[in-house]
């Protein structure tokens, strides 16, 4: 029985998510090289690279002694019997070990890279618990500048929700929340830094109209590019990508109903075993065997590109801090590590123009395209087109696809989803027009804290783990954000 706690109770202390948008835009809306004047490659010298993210997070749940927000990990440590809770603190070092690493690598004169991609629901839930010593670690290689060069920060989703089936109203809302709770722990220069893009479970909407606000959003948000799964895109006349093609970037296209379009720049993430790959530096040696391959009439460096859960699994746990420090010691002549932005810069330092990038969409797009064409798009034709397709097509969905695509976020919620989409209403119906009216409004303290409650709804955890607890712990957010607006 998850316990109910009082509003006041429940959220004493809110996260910084809101109150500085206009602030956000000027630091995050800049064209500035992060890596160039920094960067110790020289791309003219290497045949291949590789780039590596770590991925972290814990949920935040209404599981304190009196119903109070609280991190799983903190619930992982105060129920140590349950399940693998044991290995809490194991969790907690995962979360600060890059902060160790990095440091030791760099003054034994080697040149690491690794990406960082922290939810906002972790990063909260480490203040809660006063875990500085995991803060401070991440603090140092964030902000000290001689590490500068080798970490990158990637943004995500504040509550790591899956873009295709959060209400697209809330996207930028979460993209924000991230970036304001980054700049409130690491600073504004942190920030701007900030460039490549996580989607939570690597999920990509392919709805033409989730897409192309979710690319919009990010955009105006400031970012370059983002990270997509490779099984998640085709090319625009629905066939795979071609073999070399995800070893370089991509142009990702959005067109929406209305035949408007939007593109991002994106690395794609091979398939495969995620943790073993990332634990093990597979990516390095795959690397390995890879050569420079030619964007327009530039010849550049190929790039493996993985992500992985930095905690989840012995792997992780054991094999990852066993594996990554070597490689960075005994690198092979002509392979490097990267870090994506780093890449970017140094592909257009050396000419690449980004329109030369291959092309491709959302997996399951062309389909509507073959049926809808481009310029004759309205919202009617293509949803009568994605009707037409889903009774014909048993392979066809709009549910978008992720690194979990045995797993749907979708079938079997529907107690979690209708609550979910009805907060998100219920929040747009009473603030929109105030924050109209009023930009400052984003400010007050009952604004964040309903916002508070349509982010956590919104976690992708609580239509992961099956009906039960979890679902539980959806329905008593729903029930806390639901009070707060009534």
């Amino acid at each position: 029985m998850i316990a109910s706690a009082p509003l006041s109770q429940a959220t004493a202390n809110l996260p910084p998510i809101s109150g500085s948008e206009a602030d956000l835009a000027q630091i995050t809306n800049h064209s500035d090289h992060i890596y160039l004047s920094q960067t110790d490659l020289n791309l003219d010298a290497l045949k291949s690279g590789f780039a590596c993210a770590l991925h972290m997070h814990q949920p935040t749940i209404p599981a304190g002694a009196n119903g109070e927000l609280i991190c799983n990990l903190q619930h992982m440590f105060e129920h140590p019997d349950q399940g693998d809770n044991h290995n809490a603190e194991t969790f907690a070092w995962c979360y600060r070990r890059m902060g160790e690493f990095i440091p030791e690598l760099v003054a034994k004169g080697c040149s690491p890279r690794i990406m960082l991609d922290y939810s906002g629901n972790l990063l909260w839930g480490l203040q809660q618990m006063g875990r500085h010593d995991v803060l401070d670690a991440l603090k140092k290689i964030t902000c000290d500048t001689q590490y500068q060069p080798y970490v990158e920060w990637l943004g995500t989703m504040w509550s790591h929700a899956v873009a295709p089936s959060t209400p697209i109203p809330d996207l930028k809302l979460n993209i924000q929340a991230w970036q304001q709770h980054f700049a409130d722990l690491f600073g504004v220069e942190a920030l701007k830094r900030v460039k490549g893009f996580s989607p939570p479970e690597m999920h990509l909407p392919n709805h033409p109209d989730a897409l192309y606000e979710y690319l919009k959003a990010l955009k105006e948000c400031g970012y370059r590019w983002l990270m997509v799964q490779e099984h998640s895109v085709e090319r625009l006349d629905g066939s795979g990508l071609h073999h070399e093609d995800k070893y370089i970037p991509n142009r990702l296209v959005a067109r929406n109903s209305k035949g408007e379009t939007v593109s991002m720049t994106a690395l794609i993430k091979t398939q495969g075993s995620d943790t073993k790959l990332v634990a093990q530096m597979q990516p390095y040696h795959e690397a390995k065997g890879m050569q420079q391959q030619q964007i327009g009439s530039v010849s550049v460096p190929s790039c493996v590109t993985q992500i992985a859960d930095g905690e989840n699994g012995g792997v992780m746990m054991n094999e990852f801090p066993r594996d990554y420090p070597p490689v960075w010691e005994n690198l092979d002549q002509g392979i490097a590590g990267f870090n994506g932005t780093e890449y970017l810069e140094l592909l257009e330092a050396a000419g690449v123009n980004p329109e030369d990038y291959p092309s491709c969409q959302a997996v399951g797009q062309h389909k509507i395209w073959q049926q809808v064409a481009p310029e004759q798009a309205t919202p009617a034709a293509v949803e009568q087109a994605i009707r037409d397709l889903t009774e014909s097509d048993h392979q066809f969905h709009m549910d978008g696809a992720s690194w979990t695509d045995d797993l749907s976020w979708v079938k079997g919620y529907e107690n979690v989803l209708e609550p979910m989409n009805q907060l998100s209403a219920k929040f747009h119906a009473k603030y929109d027009p105030l924050v109209a009216a009023d930009p400052t409004v984003t400010q007050q303290s009952g604004y964040q804290e309903a916002l508070l409650y349509v982010l956590l709804v919104e976690t992708s955890c609580f239509r992961y783990w099956g009906q039960g607890t979890w679902t539980d712990y959806a329905r008593e957010l729903y029930r806390r954000g639901e009070a707060l607006l009534s």
